[in-house]
């Protein structure tokens, strides 16, 4: 018939739906498993570890998946929308990357090598007490050490760069010229400085052994630097019992530094035979050791007016020695897992502080229970350890000018105001309690930026 039909009455509006064509696959009967839950299943690790679907889509395609699997065994067009499926189908869950070897981890018995080799050059004054008389000999060495320590500073952190730059054999080519001139322009500071006799030969010693133990600690031989110390050592521990008499005292010191002499002479020699580092052997400038050097004679003149101001200060703070360095090893670790365990500058900053006061409380605790030991007063003491720890803290992350600058200001506002005839002890609190929040300050803003520590 041909025209329009009649709708009926009661039949609605629409027409009759029409059979639509069959698909070439079956339906999946309603009690047959679900095979792309099953395929999620089995891929679900890369599959929660993807961040867009395109990234399931190469897996599925890497894994061998072929067009006739997918429309018949899956039921999906094409390999995007089931990539897109199984996307929704799995959480999200991105794992944390294994954890990194720490380079920052402390080394213990290196630790405790440093400290004994920082302490134990000590006993040689306590042996070597009867050798030289008068407050001008007394002047001579404590001038003579300063010269030392300054040059000491600056030449280790040449050396140090030479060695990361161009390997052994560069930085004994440093250690090579600069720790004779050192050894010589201390040994000469004394000499002009107590006049002619055994104290400016006592200075002649102290001078040639700090150089050569620069030489050793840069090198790395803090056994050799340990065995050096041996016969001081036990003549030191000889006088507890038995005042060993002057020549024996003298020879025993003359044995030690000729020891440490020819073990920093045997080192050089061995980093010269060493392979040079592959590439340019780049010379940094010495203005970059200058701050090292500054700082050097800063914490010398500290020490110096604490030892004049109660001796068993410095006793306590050079047996401390190690446990500083092993601190600042703790810090950068611990900053590192800072650095790890931060999403946001603020968090870092949070963390990065709370390891600066663990640390640098760590060792003010250690200094006060020595200073309870030693029976001396800790409030002075503590405010210099402060000082101490945190520019060496600074100089390890390359700051030194800040360090240099506080340094120098309160220990010439310390020996100004002493030589003015002011009370020693509260000048010293005032000077030292000043410097420290001002470095305290300072490493907070510096250490307190992820970039700091790159």
């Amino acid at each position: 018939m041909s025209g329009p039909l009649r709708l009926l009455p009661g039949e609605g509006d629409s027409l009759p739906a029409l059979p639509r064509p069959r698909s070439r696959t079956r339906a999946r009967p309603s009690w047959a498993e679900d095979p792309i839950d099953e395929l999620a299943e089995r891929l679900v690790e890369p599959v929660a570890a993807a961040v867009h679907p395109y990234e399931v889509a190469a897996l599925l395609e890497s894994d061998g998946l072929t067009g006739e699997q997918i429309t018949d065994r899956y039921a999906r067009h094409d390999l995007f929308t089931l990539a897109e499926d199984l996307y929704e189908r799995v959480p999200r869950h991105y794992p944390e990357p294994p954890p990194a070897p720490d380079p920052w981890r402390p080394d213990h018995l290196r630790c405790a090598l440093r400290g004994l080799v920082f302490a134990l050059p000590g006993l040689a004054y306590v042996l070597g007490a009867g050798l030289w008389h008068g407050a001008a000999d007394v002047t001579g060495l404590i001038a003579s050490a300063l010269v030392a320590w300054a040059w000491n500073q600056g030449l280790s952190h040449r050396a140090y760069l030479r060695l990361a730059a161009g390997g052994q054999a560069a930085a004994g080519r440093t250690l090579r010229i600069g720790a004779p001139a050192g050894a010589l322009g201390a040994a000469a500071t004394g000499l002009l400085v107590s006049g002619p006799g055994t104290g400016a030969a006592f200075a002649a010693g102290q001078s040639c052994y700090l150089a050569a133990a620069s030489v050793l600690l840069v090198l790395g031989r803090e056994r050799a630097l340990l065995v050096t110390l041996l016969p001081v050592t036990a003549g030191a521990a000889a006088v507890v019992v038995w005042r060993p008499p002057p020549p024996l005292a003298l020879g025993l010191l003359l044995v030690t530094v000729a020891l440490s002499v020819l073990a920093a002479g045997h080192a050089v020699r061995a980093a010269l035979r060493s392979s040079p580092t592959p590439g340019p052997d780049t010379s940094p400038g010495l203005l970059l050791s200058l701050p090292y050097g500054l700082f050097g004679l800063a914490a010398g003149v500290l020490a110096a007016l604490a030892g004049a101001d109660d001796p068993r200060s410095i006793v306590v703070l050079t047996l401390s020695m190690g446990f500083a360095e092993w601190l600042l090893y703790r810090y950068r670790s611990l900053a590192l897992g800072a650095l790890r365990a931060s999403t946001s500058a603020r968090g870092f900053t949070l963390r990065a502080g709370r390891a600066l006061a663990v640390c640098l409380g760590a060792y003010l605790a250690l200094l006060a229970l020595g200073a309870l030991v030693a029976g001396t007063g800790p409030p002075a003491l503590l405010a210099l350890g402060a000082v101490l720890w945190t520019a060496l803290l600074l100089q390890a992350f390359s700051v030194a000018w800040p360090p240099a600058a506080v340094c120098l200001a309160a220990a010439a506002l310390e020996a100004g105001a002493l030589a003015a005839g002011l009370p020693a002890g509260p000048v010293q609190l005032i000077c030292r309690t000043a410097a420290a929040a001002a470095l305290a300050v300072v490493a907070c803003r510096f250490l307190g930026r992820p970039t700091a520590h790159r």
